[in-house]
């Protein structure tokens, strides 16, 4: 029997976890991969290497492929139609990606749903921007509504003048802008499921993310302290947004807690980085479930494998610590994932994930092994109880 070819279009590191549960599975990872050294470069089991937009490089990868994925939204429709044109299937589809792709499609789409949505509007003049300030507090968060991720696009003002760079690229044709409340949250949280062509669907537990610098920086899972009603709201919300978009694959929904409910925040509709915890965490890891899903096969069992995972984010740093890191810390049970990424400030280059009975005990020790990974030591205490 022929293994299945599952052609994914992006070569990061999404791409790059995607391989262990691909073999496991018995499937042929094909990547397109940016540079002979991205991410997945090393691991997928067959490279193409070019750019989405490079029509050959784009047939090679499909040449033969029973599925094409994304481990990004930057897909070009010109790849959709190349798909379509081999009768090989797209998932998540043209039609349901467009929701992840632009943040001014995904707001009307949730308000059309009905779904929890912050107060928004377009911007296309200072006007629009001033007038919107004034009606929310004077503060609010402004958006690109394509291309931003890990806090790019993204803009705190509390004046149109702020966003003068931006209104002009917009009036040239640059991408356009939407505005939104900025919600008093308690918390961020994020509810994965996912669902095959036929429909069928799994919800994760939700889980509780931590951002820094507008970057997950560590991510809890189950999220503490939710409460159970609220919880399965949000699983309930997420599973109607999958349904509702047709969306195929994973689908991370990002919220926000406020108030005892929740409100969108954002859509992904692939692997994400709140789910990185399920890789350890979870019976069936979220990138073997995103491949079960596209490729249509029962999905997989979610139970969580322990009372808690913690993930934390390597940021930066440098991977010559990993060693240390493995001797360091060999009674927290931490696994350490790394991207094959060039180091960069704040970039992230891998995590870690904890499981355990504590959840204080299993944080601290998944910190701990993340700062050895990224220092080649933990961050130490200083005398005012912060960290040095």
């Amino acid at each position: 029997m022929t293994a299945p070819i599952v052609a994914v279009i992006g070569g990061g590191q999404l791409a790059r976890m995607m391989t262990g549960p691909a073999t496991e599975l018995g499937v042929t990872l094909r990547v397109l991969v940016e540079s002979p050294d991205a991410a997945a470069a090393a691991s997928a089991h067959q490279i193409v290497v070019g750019m989405p937009g490079d029509a050959d490089a784009v047939a090679a990868v499909l040449d033969g492929a029973d599925v094409v994925t994304w481990e990004h939204e930057h897909i070009p429709a010109a790849v959709f139609e190349a798909a379509a044109q081999r009768g090989i299937p797209a998932f998540p589809s043209a039609e349901a990606l467009a929701f992840a792709q632009d943040k001014i499609v995904m707001r009307e789409r949730m308000d059309a749903l009905g779904a929890p949505n912050p107060a928004w509007a377009p911007v296309h003049t200072h006007d629009d921007l001033d007038a919107f300030l004034a009606a929310h507090g004077g503060v609010a968060v402004l958006k690109t509504a394509r291309g931003g991720y890990d806090g790019k696009g993204v803009r705190v003002v509390r004046s149109a003048v702020e966003a003068d760079d931006w209104i002009a690229a917009a009036a040239e044709g640059g991408p356009r802008l939407l505005v939104e409340q900025k919600v008093a949250f308690t918390r961020e949280l994020s509810a994965q499921v996912a669902r095959t062509p036929q429909g069928n669907v799994v919800a994760y537990p939700v889980v509780e993310s931590t951002q820094r610098d507008g970057i997950c920086a560590e991510v809890i899972a189950p999220a503490p302290g939710l409460d159970p009603l609220l919880a399965a709201a949000a699983q309930g919300l997420a599973i109607t947004i999958a349904m509702e978009l047709d969306v195929v694959g994973m689908l991370a929904v990002e919220l926000f807690e406020v108030d005892g409910s929740v409100v969108v925040n954002e859509l992904a509709m692939r692997p994400h980085n709140s789910g990185h915890w399920s890789m350890d965490g979870a019976v069936t890891g979220q990138f073997e479930q995103h491949l079960r899903a596209v490729l249509d096969l029962p999905l997989g069992d979610v139970t969580p494998t322990a009372p808690w995972t913690v993930m934390a984010n390597v940021l930066g740093g440098s991977r010559e610590h990993l060693a240390s890191a493995l001797g360091e810390v060999p009674d927290s049970g931490a696994k350490i994932h790394l991207y094959g990424k060039d180091v960069r400030p704040g970039r992230k280059v891998g995590h870690v994930t904890v499981a355990g009975d504590d959840l204080e005990h299993t944080l601290s020790r998944a910190r701990e092994a993340a700062d050895i990974v990224r220092d080649g030591a933990p961050r130490r205490a200083t005398a005012t109880g912060g960290e040095a």
